[in-house]
């Protein structure tokens, strides 16, 4: 399957950003995003590294709050136990123009309030929307950002091409 909205078929990154995981909305935000009745080929938690929000956000980096939406991201305001994410790819019909309504507008002062980011959003003194959720805005930027957050490895099924390459040999962690 293709990205490809002509054929109706569409993936689509979610990440529910830390003060989501602080606020314990998780399963709150997993229910909401069931009412799209959209496969999951994806998921995990992890620590976002500055070098993956920054190409993340690369569209923002130009702005003033560039650096805050960085630490925002990476849970910096929350602290050690909250400097993670859950990243989820979701595939299906429509699934980009449907997680993006149910997530809301990304000001939370302007989503609905049934919303994602209407009911459980702020914007911070600092000026920081917190908006508990990110949803991929369209299928090019689907794809970008679902390459950058995932290897293919880590997904159910070849959504986009791959290729075999081979990697030196590296050290890694495993179970004792």
């Amino acid at each position: 399957m293709t990205n490809d909205p002509n054929r109706g078929v569409q993936y689509t990154l979610v990440v529910i950003k830390p003060d989501g995981l602080k606020k314990s909305l998780t399963g709150n935000i997993l229910t909401k995003l069931a009412e799209a009745r959209l496969h999951i080929v994806g998921t995990k938690v992890l620590r976002v590294t500055r070098e993956l929000a920054e190409a993340h956000y690369q569209h923002l980096k130009d702005k003033p709050f560039f650096k805050d939406l960085v630490d925002y991201i990476q849970g910096k305001p929350y602290g050690k136990e909250y400097e993670r994410v859950m990243a989820i790819v979701y595939e299906g019909p429509g699934a980009i123009q449907r997680v993006r309504q149910i997530a809301g507008a990304t000001n939370p002062e302007e989503a609905d309030p049934v919303s994602v980011r209407g009911a459980y959003g702020r914007i911070t003194t600092k000026g920081v929307f917190e908006n508990v959720i990110h949803a991929s805005s369209d299928p090019t930027d689907a794809e970008r950002e679902i390459k950058l957050w995932f290897q293919p490895h880590e997904l159910i099924g070849e959504i986009y091409p791959t290729k075999k390459v081979q990697q030196p040999a590296q050290e890694i962690t495993a179970w004792a």
